[in-house]
């Protein structure tokens, strides 16, 4: 059985990692495999920075391929990571609390599994009308088959698929971090005619938990969760220093995932929860769920294992998960 790391999104979904890599646009950009002889080990670090502590995992994609997955019942990410025997998982996509529903796109196995469009609390609320058109085209990460390549890509949702290319999967976040900040375009914040910020859905200025995925020139995909640190007020990074912090890392194409309370990351059977109470203590989402509109439970869905049958999927998580080729 192939080993599989989970990129568990506790949001709107979970991204997982197959053995892929991701990139970022605005037009969209895309990354083919590497050759078979870079390094085929995974890399994790902890990098203290003044106000947070950055947990990266480098993947590299001659050795894995990266996929998503919904949860479909009530799990925390240890539990998610031992049903597909994974050795990493990571939170990722946007969903609705109050109605368990998906406010991200989400396509598994060409197959679209979550949509917005029917979130009736996110596109009959009025103060975001204004707004509509472009939170129903964010960014989403997305996984090709170009002939016998797969490519991974960071493109808008109504971004026409690459010629001669076929969309197998999509998990929809945002704003894109590189090549540039996409908060606006996104419809995350808005500004008035003197330039004042108006709207900031994610305080993107503000430092905070946050998840992200990025990809290298060379292909290789980074998972990158931001931890708060105790003591320190205010923690975490704004989403401009989390585009700097990936950039140094040679990122250049980067995609915001779900932040704050629902960043979390397990890996090698530990769960780091990057979200602070008043007391210094982690805080922890109290579970993954994900049910169709129907209110029924959702069966499980890895992409590799064709599983997923599923539509108008509503959602507390989706996962990325990682596997050896």
């Amino acid at each position: 059985m192939n080993r599989i790391i989970l990129l568990s999104l506790i949001g709107a979904g979970v991204v997982g990692l197959e053995g892929c890599a991701v990139q970022s646009l605005p037009s969209p950009s895309v990354a083919s495999s590497p050759t078979a002889s870079r390094s085929a080990e995974l890399h994790y670090r902890v990098t203290s920075l003044p106000t947070s502590e950055v947990h990266v995992l480098r993947i590299p994609a001659s050795a894995y391929q990266v996929v998503p997955a919904v949860a479909p019942e009530i799990a925390d990410l240890a539990t998610f990571a031992q049903r597909y025997d994974a050795v990493a998982v990571l939170n990722g996509g946007f969903f609705d609390p109050q109605n368990q529903k998906s406010t991200s796109y989400v396509t598994i196995q060409g197959q679209q599994v979550a949509d917005p469009r029917q979130n009736e609390r996110l596109v009959s609320n009025p103060e975001l009308a204004l707004y509509m058109d472009q939170i129903l085209n964010r960014s989403e990460l997305r996984r090709y088959q170009c002939g016998q390549n797969l490519r991974y890509a960071i493109a808008l949702h109504r971004d026409p698929i690459p010629t001669d290319c076929e969309l197998l999967d999509a998990l929809g976040a945002g704003p894109q971090l590189l090549p540039e900040l996409t908060s606006e375009l996104e419809g995350f914040t808005a500004t008035d005619a003197t330039g004042t910020v108006i709207r900031d859905a994610l305080g993107s200025r503000q430092p905070n938990a946050r998840t992200a995925v990025g990809l290298t020139p060379d292909g290789d995909m980074l998972w990158v969760m931001v931890a708060q640190k105790p003591g320190v007020n205010p923690s975490g990074l704004s989403l401009p220093a989390m585009a700097e912090f990936l950039k140094s890392l040679g990122v250049t194409a980067a995609l915001n995932l779900d932040g704050g309370s629902s960043s979390a990351l397990f890996y090698e059977g530990t769960t780091v929860h990057g979200k602070l109470d008043a007391e210094g203590n982690p805080t922890v989402p109290a579970s993954i769920s994900c049910r169709c509109s129907s209110g029924r439970v959702a069966p499980w869905a890895v992409l590799s294992l064709s599983q997923v049958s599923i539509t108008g999927l509503s959602v507390n998580a989706i996962a990325l998960i990682l596997c050896r080729r």
